[in-house]
């Protein structure tokens, strides 16, 4: 049985400062570099067989993805497929910010995301095909044993929806908060959740 567990990078400067991010390429917090240690020492004692770490190209994901490596030494492959989605003009706002200039777009954004068109941004429906594209390539590699995915918010929250079958709508049902672990269990009859959003491993604060 393959198990998939899909990390959220550390916390970012930018993330403490409450700006958007998207694709721009922000640098983790002093905080975000503990957070990815604290990670290591998750996946160190968790009597996985780890195969493989994949890694959104962006630097926040990368350097909590090397910091799960020096504990587990299965090697990195980055893939600029999980990155985050392109936020465009809103990229380094914050909520009140683009409230401010982009109400109406702002709006569709909270109440219908999949249906929203953010100035100069990607879409919710591109952002999940292009990272479970990328997931059909791991499952053709790997059929059992464990892999990790190091990626973003938005990305996370599609690749899980699309994976259980659910519509893009319940985008806001759920939270994935910085250095979180969500764990997939690829099972005889299917997909199965068995942890969402885990940050219990982030005994410090």
């Amino acid at each position: 049985m393959l198990k998939l567990y899909l990390v959220r990078h550390g916390e970012t400067i930018w993330n403490s400062e409450f700006k958007t991010q998207g694709c721009k390429n922000i640098q983790l917090s002093h905080r975000g570099i503990s957070q990815g240690r604290l990670l290591a020492e998750k996946f160190k004692t968790s009597n996985e067989d780890f195969k493989k770490i994949f890694s959104s190209d962006l630097d926040r994901c990368y350097s909590t993805a090397k910091s799960i490596d020096k504990a587990l030494g299965v090697g990195i492959e980055i893939d600029e497929s999980f990155r985050e989605m392109s936020f465009g003009d809103w990229e380094g706002l914050t909520i009140d910010e683009i409230k401010k200039t982009y109400i109406n777009e702002y709006t569709k954004w909270r109440n219908e995301p999949f249906a929203a068109s953010i100035p100069r941004g990607e879409g919710l429906q591109k952002v999940q095909n292009r990272c479970l594209n990328a997931l059909e390539n791991i499952f053709q590699s790997y059929h059992e044993g464990a892999v990790i995915i190091v990626s973003h918010s938005v990305a996370i929250k599609t690749i899980i929806l699309g994976l259980m079958g659910l519509d893009l709508k319940h985008f806001y049902k759920f939270s994935i908060g910085n250095a979180s672990m969500s764990k997939i269990e690829f099972r005889d009859y299917g997909p199965v959740i068995t942890n969402v959003n885990d940050i219990c491993h982030l005994h410090y604060s």
